[in-house]
């Protein structure tokens, strides 16, 4: 049971922040940096794909680990180094493989992974602590 409140409350949060990050706060500035190449219609089948891998990643690597010590800043830090890594990985990737890859999308990607990540586990550690 601790692991199902842990995945429900850690992907609540995590895709209404996302939600948030990119259909309002950074809209404009992926269209501005690569609005050529976006695609007319989100393939919901590989966001939702995304998603289930991603917060699974995240109950694994950071609110497990935080839930066995029982301290919040354990979710952060490692909340904080998966997304830091998982999105590193795809935005340098696309900035060495890809033509006019825009570096400040790479920094800001990298540091919205970092936050998002570390405040969906710190949630998913918190309602899970106060539940189970």
């Amino acid at each position: 049971m601790q692991y199902v409140v842990a995945y429900v409350s850690t992907a609540a949060v995590f895709l209404g922040l996302d939600s948030l990050w990119l259909g309002w706060v950074a809209r404009n500035a992926y269209r501005r940096w690569i609005g050529h190449l976006l695609a007319d219609d989100i393939g919901m089948a590989a966001a939702g794909a995304f998603y289930l891998v991603y917060v699974i990643g995240l109950i694994v690597f950071a609110v497990a680990p935080a839930l066995r010590e029982g301290a919040w800043s354990t979710a952060a830090m490692y909340g904080a180094l998966f997304g830091l890594f998982a999105y590193g990985t795809y935005e340098i990737s696309n900035f060495a493989t890809l033509r006019d890859w825009p570096i400040s999308m790479v920094i800001v990607d990298m540091l919205w992974g970092s936050a998002l990540s570390a405040a969906s586990a710190v949630a998913g550690f918190a309602v899970t602590r106060y539940f189970v």
